[in-house]
């Protein structure tokens, strides 16, 4: 295991008091109607998601961390609207969050970014805090890296699966918070796409490819539990308030942690899917939420939609009201979904037929036209979009005709975007 490269930057030195427990909403985490859950086996812990020189807030202090295509890391604090610039990773191609850190795809692996503010889930109730921001460093690794995160940013491991060399990496979550790279285990492999999906204190690691691809169980240690479950074409993953997805071309696996065991379920799809074009709905490749919620959507094809409840492991296939280039699954109370139009609108969706119930201007056009594919995120009261050619970031109101709230005009090319704090 190699030394990791740290950044020179340093929490405070001062060690806030913590309050007590209290009950809170969390902006993408909580329920509709108030539900809550402790499904998830990551939803506990001691500390309360606390660490040195952290303030413990009364609200979350959401944000919109940005990297331009140079690699410059800048902060919109959605409250009171400053922006901030952090510094500066190698040029990303891809990046990938978990509500706190963000992981870029560079050429010399996956630079990670601190965005120093984050939600901890207690399960019934939520705690928020805030510290110094930074950039912890690279993660060094061949070629494209697929990132798995959860929704704790304090505790619990991330996935990393770099293409070019094969390698499966497990970063320890809790050495992240403290600014601290540090890797649980580092697999070999054969190069080619994969998986490395955290489970509580396991993961999944893919072996094969394609139709013979297997998910094999691990403990944080990278010893093998035993545990092979099939995956062909294994593709996409999600971590839910019920467990961990990953999307095969028969339908999706779902792990989850009972009793100390690793467990995984296979969740088919319904036979005889079609859509209502008369295509066949194409198995969902990537998958995307409200942080935290038990349903996830994908995308069937440009003319369906995939749902997928995790919580009554069940699919239900939509059609979509027009092609479409990325869905996410609100999960409230109405069953809503958000989506991107292939001709740049925002479509407010009902969740049970697919119809349109509100959507906004086409807003994004010229990034589609560009071939730069904007960032779509939901949390609980808004949505937030990314413009990368228009050099602009949107908040979106879904529950008031999805009105644009606010515009915020950015400094450089917002190419990646993440909702940070949540």
């Amino acid at each position: 295991m190699r030394s990791p490269l740290l950044s020179t930057c340093l929490l405070g030195t001062l060690a806030l008091g913590l309050t007590a427990c209290s009950t809170g909403t969390a902006p993408g985490g909580g329920g509709a109607g108030g539900e809550s859950s402790t499904d998830s086996s990551d939803t506990t812990g001691e500390g309360h998601g606390a660490v040195a020189g952290a303030e413990e807030l009364a609200e979350p202090r959401l944000g919109l961390t940005t990297i331009d295509p140079s690699g410059t890391v800048a902060h919109l604090d959605l409250l009171d609207e400053s922006v901030v610039e952090l510094g500066s990773v190698d040029a990303p191609t891809a990046v990938e969050t978990d509500g706190r850190y963000l992981f870029a795809e560079t050429p010399r692996g996956l630079d990670v970014v601190d965005s120093g503010v984050w939600t901890w889930d207690h399960g019934d109730h939520f705690h928020y805090y805030r510290a110094d921001p930074r950039l912890l460093g690279t993660v060094e690794g061949d070629g494209a890296a697929t990132v798995a995160t959860t929704n704790l940013s304090t505790s619990g491991s991330t996935g990393v699966h770099f293409a070019g060399s094969g390698d499966a990496v497990l970063l320890d979550t809790e050495a992240l918070s403290r600014g601290e790279l540090r890797e649980r285990f580092r697999l070999d492999g054969e190069p080619g796409a994969g998986l490395v999906v955290p489970v509580g204190s396991y993961a999944l690691v893919t072996e094969g490819r394609g139709e013979t691809t297997t998910l094999v169980g691990h403990t944080a240690d990278g010893d093998e539990t035993g545990l092979r479950e099939a995956c062909p074409d294994a593709s996409g993953t999600i971590t839910t308030r019920v467990g961990a997805v990953v999307g095969c071309s028969d339908g999706a696996l779902l792990a989850t942690v009972d009793d100390d065991e690793l467990v995984v379920e296979h969740i088919p799809y319904p036979a005889g899917t079609a859509l209502s074009s008369g295509g066949t709905a194409a198995p969902a490749t990537a998958f995307d939420n409200r942080e935290g919620r038990p349903t996830v959507a994908g995308l069937a094809g440009s003319e369906g939609v995939w749902l997928l409840d995790t919580r009554a492991r069940a699919w239900t296939l939509l059609p979509a009201p027009t092609p479409l280039v990325t869905v996410t699954a609100v999960d409230d109370a109405d069953q809503r979904l958000l989506a991107l139009a292939q001709d740049g609108r925002v479509l407010v969706l009902d969740g049970t037929t697919g119809q349109v119930v509100a959507e906004t201007a086409p807003l994004v056009a010229d990034s589609l036209a560009a071939g730069r594919t904007p960032t779509l995120i939901a949390d609980q009261q808004r949505a937030y979009l990314s413009a990368p050619a228009e050099g602009r970031l949107f908040e979106i109101d879904p529950a008031d005709g999805a009105r644009i709230a606010r515009s915020f005009e950015t400094a450089t090319e917002p190419s990646f975007v993440a909702e940070t704090g949540r």
